[in-house]
């Protein structure tokens, strides 16, 4: 029996761009895009009653926008994956929906090919960054100082193995490949990684990776 298909919900004020989305989307045979919402109330809506696995997320939109739409779904016990679609990576409004518990961001002139490939990866439970990307957004943050008092706190309570997890989180690895520099089992990184994120109070690895960037455990 083939496994269920990705239930995709796709947000954004253009219709011409919902409609895209869905074509390419639509072609992938494991991908289900449940419904479109052209602003964030309507979105909080279709998450409750489509329960989609991934969420791709427009921003700016009238009304209620993707950012207080982001935090909304987020706090929900069985939440989706959220993925933000943007026009411009270098923003500190992406910045912000990723600390509100968005996984990660597309630009919005990805490729089809690598659209597919990212929404089985954030469905997966990954990242959708790159390490270069959230550079980029961590430097254009307008109070890093604040950040960064906050993040050496939290880094405070990990182990030194822990630590080392973290940053490889921070550089956009996998767990295959945290394990493969770390020399432990995929398991045991998931181990470590679960912890982690309690003890970080933490939605995701994005959230988790972007601590690292903000106690500069990332080089630049």
């Amino acid at each position: 029996m083939s496994p269920d298909p990705i239930r995709v919900l796709v947000v954004d004020d253009e219709p011409m761009v919902c409609a895209h989305l869905r074509t390419i989307l639509g072609s992938a045979a494991d991908i289900d895009v449940v419904e479109e919402a052209h602003h964030g109330a309507a979105a909080v809506r279709a998450v409750e009653t489509h329960r989609p696995h991934v969420v791709l997320m427009d921003l700016r939109m009238p009304g209620m926008d993707g950012l207080a739409a982001t935090e909304r779904i987020r706090s929900r016990p069985d939440a989706p994956v959220v993925v933000v679609l943007t026009t411009f990576d270098a923003d500190e409004y992406v910045l912000r929906a990723l600390r509100a518990g968005a996984a990660g961001f597309l630009v919005k002139s990805t490729p089809p090919e690598d659209l597919i490939d990212l929404v089985h990866v954030a469905a997966d439970g990954h990242t959708v960054l790159s390490p270069e990307a959230t550079r980029r957004l961590v430097a254009a943050s307008a109070d890093g100082g604040r950040h960064k008092e906050h993040a050496d706190g939290l880094v405070a309570r990990l182990t030194e193995r822990e630590t080392e997890v973290l940053v490889c989180l921070g550089e956009g690895l996998s767990n295959a490949q945290i394990g493969k520099r770390l020399y432990l089992t995929e398991a045991t990184v998931k181990g470590y990684v679960s912890r982690m994120l309690v003890k970080l109070d933490c939605a995701n690895r994005t959230q988790a990776g972007l601590i690292a960037h903000d106690a500069g455990l990332i080089s630049r």
